[in-house]
């Protein structure tokens, strides 16, 4: 049995007070909490944030939260959660704004580290849509081994299609499956000269040789960074509501 946590921080530069904003009548982190309490093999799901205002939204619904600290990213704040929790072996860390993700993801995320006991680490990927452009930088593209072990991540277009990609480019959907172990060691690692660069800490696990598996997921979430993803969001929802 795994634990979920949902890193959530209310702060953001493009859609004020996020985990927060309403989605059919309901507060964004809500969704998302509801979404990781229906994958199968879930135990636990906990909100982590220090935002009293947060906190205050998840228990008006019933859901668990945990305050924490002045964290650097959303992984070090689920890293403060584990090191209170030692009895959970999987921790998954899935983004406070996502209200569509699909369970099955958190399935097929944890999947990788129960069939192999020495795998630390795991993410996901996906094709492209025909509508997403991949050369923008905030679509973060990843490269992986014919095992599905990532060897890159990167905001540029990779791989360069100089000649015709078999099979990709592929988007790195940003959720992730620590054993506990290894995201208390990841959390404490030094930044590393490439998550620098491109501004990915996924990369400092690479340069420092933690592997991480990248298995390839049919199913797709939109998160929400923007007011008109957020639109969009609403949009999906009433059409939802309606059928």
């Amino acid at each position: 049995m795994s634990l979920v946590v949902i890193p959530a921080r209310i702060g953001s530069t493009r859609l004020a007070n996020k985990p927060l904003v309403e989605i059919a009548g309901r507060p964004m982190i809500e969704h998302v909490y509801r979404r990781a309490q229906a994958a199968k093999g879930v135990e636990r799901v906990i909100v982590a944030t220090d935002h009293e205002d947060v906190a205050a939204a998840v228990k008006r619904f019933g859901g668990e939260v945990m305050m924490t600290g002045e964290c650097r990213t959303g992984t070090d704040r689920v890293a403060q959660v584990s090191r209170k929790l030692p009895n959970f072996e999987i921790i998954v860390n899935i983004q406070g704004d996502e209200p569509l993700l699909p369970p099955e993801m958190i399935e097929e995320v944890t999947a990788p580290l129960l069939s192999d006991p020495k795998l630390g680490m795991a993410s996901l990927k996906r094709l492209f849509l025909d509508e997403e452009e991949p050369t923008l930088p905030s679509m973060v593209k990843v490269v992986t081994d014919l095992n599905e072990n990532a060897l890159y991540f990167s905001r540029s277009l990779a791989p360069y299609p100089r000649n015709m990609v078999e099979k990709g480019p592929f988007l790195h959907v940003g959720i992730y499956a620590f054993r506990r172990d290894m995201l208390l060691q990841f959390t404490e690692l030094p930044s590393t000269p490439l998550e620098r660069a491109e501004g990915l800490e996924q990369l400092r696990a690479l340069e420092h040789g933690i592997k991480i598996r990248v298995p390839t997921t049919k199913h797709f979430s939109i998160g929400v960074d923007t007011p008109d993803d957020l639109e969009k969001v609403r949009k999906m929802f009433d059409i939802q509501s309606n059928s």
